[in-house]
Formats: C-alpha cells, structure tokens, sequence
C-alpha cells in the first residue's frame, strides 16, 4: 500500500511538531544557557520542516523514474540477489541499541559508537573504504555536540576523549 506524499508529510509534521511541543514545556536548567529542552526543540523543528517540504513536492523533481526494460517472451524476472539472512537486518537497531547497552560502559562512547557506525554502514550496503572513516571520525563529531554543546556526559572508557 503507497500512501500518497501528502499525508506521510503532514504525519512528520505532526509528529515535529509534538516533538517540538514536547522539548517547548520543559523546564529550562537554571544557570545553563542550553537545558534539555533545546534537543527535542531542534528535532521538532527540523522534523516539520522536512514533512513541509514532502507534502509541497520540494525536491521531488530531483528524483529520477525507474526506466523498465521490457521482457522478451519466455523471460522470467530474476529477484536481486539476497543472502539467507538478508530478512534478519531488520533486528540490527534493536541489537545495536542493547550492544550500546552493555558495552558503553566497559568500552567507551567512541568505541562503541565506532564499531555501531561500522555495523550499520555496512549492513546498509557501504563498501569498506567509506564505512571505516566513517566510524573513525563521526563518533567524535557525535562526542563534541553531546559533551560539549548539550553537555550530556558520556562513558570515557578505554579511550577518553582529550576534551
């Protein structure tokens, strides 16, 4: 079933919009020029203007129509191919949320976030040359924005951060 772009745009801009509602009540920290509700405000926001640019066709036009190659007679559609466990990707968030779990204490947030960048830029088909620095450099990137800006103190572990 394809929903059209107008309804799945106007339910991100719902969905933004609470979430910015969300993040606009809470209470903002004392003494602190960024409080818990700027994350959730940013999110909303940006939320809702992408669910505003889908229902108003912004960028649509950028996207290229699949070309269909007409089958000879006798000729049978061959499927992409797929690997047995191929169905089984759809369980890696879950996996990766409670390696995180587990592992985020004992390994550090840049370890650990290193090796989930490289899970799932591989399983979502990346080769090895852009997945590597990939989850070399956005762990930090990642690091800098939570440690620094929001100030949300992550595990250090076996490698701290020299900030």
């Amino acid at each position: 079933m394809r929903l059209p772009d107008s309804v799945t745009g106007s339910f991100l801009v719902a969905l933004g919009a609470a979430a910015a509602y969300g993040g606009w009540i809470l209470p903002p920290v004392p003494g602190q020029p960024v409080g818990p509700n700027v994350f959730p405000l940013v999110i909303g926001t940006g939320l809702a203007l992408c669910g505003l640019a889908i229902v108003f066709g912004i960028g649509h036009s950028f996207e290229e129509e699949e070309e269909l190659i007409p089958l000879e007679h006798g000729q049978a559609v061959s499927p992409p191919p797929q690997g047995k466990l191929y169905g089984l990707r759809a369980l890696l968030p879950p996996a990766l949320l409670l390696f995180y779990v587990f592992a985020a204490d004992r390994l550090g947030f840049i370890i650990t976030a290193a090796i989930m960048v490289y899970v799932t830029t591989t399983a979502l088909g990346a080769k090895w040359k852009l997945a590597l620095p990939l989850a070399a450099l956005s762990p930090f990137a990642i690091h800098l924005i939570f440690g620094k800006l929001l100030r949300v103190p992550l595990p250090a572990g076996l490698l701290p951060t020299p900030w």
